[in-house]
């Protein structure tokens, strides 16, 4: 199993699992704001229709990025990267919906952060391409408080908060659901769609159900923005502001045609905003290469703890801050039904696009994404041959090898410049750079997803964690498990004062002094099924 994740597994660094029982003044504590399938559609980034007051708040107190950017322009393979600071074909987490096992010495970075002493709370996709356990976070689901569950109030935390509203689904929910959304937003704040013409996507048809469906997914980001000052509010009640690394990002761009599911900017270029007082300079706005691939290694080392070697990303601030990279690179593979298979290097200006499938056109049908009114007129007026210009270009029966794009003339990526003379050097220059990449992260993408899952999953069957081993030597309690890169958790039985009850599940980092009472454990891994649960006394 994982033969071909071999070299990664040697290079993996051993995790820091000493937890201290105290906790140091200067770490912060870290809030993430996540919202789903939006593009830079906010009034801080220039979006003349957006009705984002929150956010543009949040932007002027801290840091705006104008060249954040998803490797990947789908929900779940993004976060299956961020969760574990790896690009997806690295481990096999590149196709839509599979289920995959992480290398033995990946976790997690929450559980790294949960080590390290911070409690971790999620609220509340786990949308990771892959199984996740109880190490993951302290708190996960709806029916929990975030923060505000600490059993110590100095302890630090890192919790998440991801709004659904934004997502593709949600702006083709129907009448009666955006009334909803009308009624929490109040009519005064209602996008006209005809107002709203004037920004669709130049490739996009301008028709009635485009004009819908650009206004309320405008509609759905003031309601998101709205949900995350509520949030921003609990955290300034709780006095928690000064103290409080706040990140707010899409986990990719929006969710319409030829955004969503796609590597053009459109369904890469994402907002990222970052406050932390007294940190970074209030009011800035950073124009360097960005990825969410960072965040992961970014919060590891603004939380004191050293990031693990086989790690992507950069960290993007704070004392160890790195350079800017020349390039950022991305991916799209299968994605529900339909294979796909492209890769991409950027610059600051630049994008090239290597098409290992040119015989497939990019309409292929995919049955979830054609439920979006826009899509549907899409294809009609392509069928009727009424499409003009920029709007052709999708329909078009294969696709060129290579794709080219100045973005700073060209931003919605219409003009493919590859097969021009003048643009050779550059072009080899950043097909250079992307196959470089693609043999330093082991990319996984020309392996059959069949005989890459069969490898991981023999015969379908997923292997569960072996159980753990609880011993007691000279007063001292230690567990341990035999299936490698497992993580244990542990219970204790203790009086609630109207009875006995197990503990919340503990993160096992070191042995413990023996409570006397009941101890309950189990192990888990990543992608694997938990192991049975062990007992003593």
């Amino acid at each position: 199993m994982f033969r071909h994740f071999a070299t990664l597994c040697i290079l993996a660094a051993c995790l820091p699992l000493a937890m201290s029982d105290s906790w140091a003044d200067d770490r912060p504590n870290i809030l993430w704001l996540s919202c789903e399938d939006i593009s830079p559609n906010l009034s801080c980034y220039g979006d003349a229709h957006a009705i984002t007051p929150h956010l543009d708040a949040l932007a002027k107190e801290g840091v705006r990025f104008d060249r954040a950017f998803t490797p990947a322009g789908v929900c779940a393979v993004v976060r299956s990267g961020v969760i574990t600071g790896m690009y997806p074909p690295s481990i096999g987490s590149q196709h839509m919906r599979n289920r995959i096992i992480p290398p033995p010495n990946v976790k997690a970075f929450s559980e790294i952060l949960r080590a390290a002493g911070y409690f971790c709370t999620n609220r509340s996709k786990t949308d990771y391409q892959f199984e996740s356990n109880d190490a993951m976070w302290d708190r996960n689901g709806n029916k929990h408080k975030d923060w505000r569950e600490r059993s110590d109030p100095k302890q630090p935390f890192f919790s998440v908060v991801n709004f659904t509203v934004s997502h593709e689904s949600q702006v083709r929910h129907g009448e009666k659901r955006h009334a909803e959304v009308i009624d929490l937003i109040g009519k005064e704040n209602k996008h006209d769609p005809d107002q709203c013409a004037d920004t669709l996507p130049a490739y996009f048809p301008d028709t009635p159900a485009a004009r819908k469906d650009w206004a309320w997914y405008h509609d759905n980001i003031t309601l998101m923005d709205q949900m995350a000052g509520d949030v921003l509010k609990r955290l300034e009640e709780d006095g928690l502001a000064d103290d409080t690394l706040v990140v707010f990002w899409s986990d990719h761009g929006m969710g319409l045609p030829r955004g969503k599911r796609w590597i053009y900017d459109t369904g890469t270029l994402v907002p990222v905003i970052m406050r932390w007082p007294d940190k970074l300079d209030a009011n800035s706005v950073r124009q360097d290469l960005v990825s969410t691939m960072d965040l992961t290694p970014t919060m590891l080392s603004v939380a004191g703890v050293e990031v693990p070697k086989y790690m992507h990303g950069r960290v993007v601030i704070g004392e160890a801050k790195e350079p800017e990279p020349s390039y950022l690179f991305f991916h799209r593979d299968r994605m529900d039904e339909v294979y796909e298979l492209q890769r991409a290097s950027r610059d600051r200006r630049w994008k090239y696009i290597r098409n290992f499938e040119p015989e497939k056109t990019y309409a292929q049908r995919l049955d979830y994404m054609d439920a979006m009114p826009t899509m549907q007129d899409w294809r009609r007026l392509n069928a009727e041959g009424k499409l003009i210009g920029g709007q052709k270009n999708w329909f078009a029966a294969t696709k060129p090898i290579e794709e080219l794009y100045d973005t700073e003339k060209d931003p919605w990526e219409l003009n493919n410049l590859a097969a021009l003379p003048q643009y050779q050097e550059r072009l080899q220059r950043m097909r250079e750079a992307m196959e470089q990449w693609q043999e330093e992260i082991s990319d996984t993408g020309l392996i059959p997803e069949a005989v890459m899952m069969e490898e991981m999953k023999p015969g379908g069957k997923t292997p569960r964690v072996e159980p753990p081993e609880i011993a007691v030597t000279d007063g001292n309690v230690s567990i341990t498990s035999a299936t490698q890169g497992a993580s244990v958790l542990y219970q204790f039985k203790e009086n609630t004062g109207s009875g006995t009850d197990w503990s919340d599940w503990k993160l096992y980092t070191k042995s413990f002094s023996d409570p006397g009472v009941a101890i309950k454990a189990k192990a888990c891994r990543a992608g694997l099924r938990d192991s049975e649960l062990k007992q003593r006394r």
